[in-house]
C-alpha cells in the first residue's frame, strides 16, 4: 500500500510542481544558454532502484569537463568549475528541479536516497550497497538534509577531499540511508519534504534531529 500511495503522490506532486515552476524554468534556461558554456541540462549516469543505472537530469551548473578537473566528482566551496549561474542554482537547490522529469518517468521518487555515481557509491560498505536502493532514489532525502552543507564540510576538512568523503561522510551517509530503509513511511516522507524546505530557509537549523530522534549519532 505504501508503494502505491508513494507513486501516486510522486506523480501528483511532480505534475503540480512542473506546472507551477514552468515560468521559472524558462528564464533559467535562457540564462544558462547565455552564460558559462551554454549548456542547459546535465545528464549523468547514476545508480538507481535495485542498483540499476539511469540518467539523472539536472540544470547544468559546472563546466562540462568538471569530473576530470580539480577535485573530480567532489565539489568544494567556491569551486572554480561552477558556472556564473551555477552557484546560485546549487545553493538554492534549483539545479535539482529538472529531476521532476525523472520522477514522472518512474526513475526516481520525491523522497529517497540520493542516486550516486559508481565512484561515490563504492565508498559505501557492502551492506549499505546491497540495501540502499531497495527504495527508488529521491530528489531529496534524509542524507540531503543532513549534508546540505557538504561542500563546506569538504572544503574545511583538514585532510584531502576524497579521503574526508570516504572516511567521514560516506559512513555516516550510509548509516542515515539504512535508517531511512527501516523508518520509511508516508509520514516519514512528508516530514522529509517539509524539512527540506525548512533547511533551505534556515540552513543552520537542527530541527531534523528533533523530528527524528532515532537518527544515527553524528560522528563529526
Amino acid at each position: 500500500m505504501y508503494l502505491t500511495i508513494k507513486r501516486v503522490f510522486d506523480i501528483l506532486i511532480s505534475t503540480v510542481v512542473l506546472l507551477v515552476l514552468l515560468p521559472v524554468f524558462i528564464p533559467i534556461m535562457i540564462g544558462l544558454k547565455l552564460t558559462g558554456e551554454g549548456e542547459i541540462f546535465y545528464l549523468q549516469q547514476r545508480i538507481g532502484f535495485k542498483n540499476r543505472y539511469f540518467n539523472i537530469i539536472k540544470f547544468a551548473t559546472m563546466l562540462k569537463n568538471s569530473p576530470n578537473i580539480g577535485a573530480g566528482l567532489i565539489t568544494v566551496r567556491n569551486d572554480p568549475r561552477i558556472t556564473p549561474m551555477g552557484g546560485f542554482l546549487r545553493k538554492t537547490k534549483i539545479n535539482e528541479l529538472p529531476q521532476i522529469f525523472n520522477v514522472l518517468r518512474g526513475d526516481m521518487s520525491i523522497v529517497g536516497p540520493r542516486p550516486l555515481v559508481d565512484k561515490t557509491f563504492s565508498a559505501y560498505s557492502p551492506e549499505v550497497q546491497a540495501r540502499i536502493y531497495d527504495s527508488k532514489p529521491g530528489i531529496t532525502g534524509i542524507g540531503s538534509i543532513i549534508f546540505r552543507d557538504e561542500e563546506s564540510l569538504v572544503s574545511n576538512a583538514s585532510i584531502p577531499p576524497h579521503e574526508f568523503y570516504n572516511s567521514v561522510i560516506a559512513p555516516y551517509k550510509g548509516a542515515l540511508e539504512m535508517w531511512y530503509q527501516e523508518q520509511k513511511s508516508f509520514m516519514t516522507d512528508l516530514k522529509i519534504i517539509v524539512l527540506t524546505a525548512w533547511v533551505i530557509l534556515f540552513p543552520k537549523s537542527n530541527l531534523v534531529y528533533q523530528w527524528f530522534s532515532t537518527l544515527p549519532a553524528r560522528n563529526f
